[in-house]
């Protein structure tokens, strides 16, 4: 039963690009490049359900924002988390 408990839908901590949160914002880098969230990952019993976030919250990171190798600051990003999952 370990292999079924560990790959069951729920949240799990998962490494998200930021350029895939912002894909607006090719102008700038930004270090580190990748953020840790928490997101709806797993297997359903039934093929035809996907697992799918139920709750989420807003959560602020700070990275830091470079532009044209020019200039740097730190800058607050807002990223969405998932607090519970369901196989929907």
């Amino acid at each position: 039963m370990d292999v079924y408990n560990k790959s069951m839908c729920r949240t799990r901590e998962m490494l998200v690009d930021i350029f895939q949160e912002y894909p607006d914002e090719i102008e700038h880098t930004y270090i580190p490049s990748c953020v840790v969230l928490m997101r709806c990952a797993g297997c359903c019993n039934d093929e035809a359900l996907e697992c799918v976030p139920t709750e989420t919250k807003n959560v602020t990171m700070e990275v830091i924002q470079v532009k044209q190798r020019v200039s740097q600051h730190n800058f607050q990003l807002s990223f969405t988390e998932h607090r519970k999952c369901e196989c929907r």
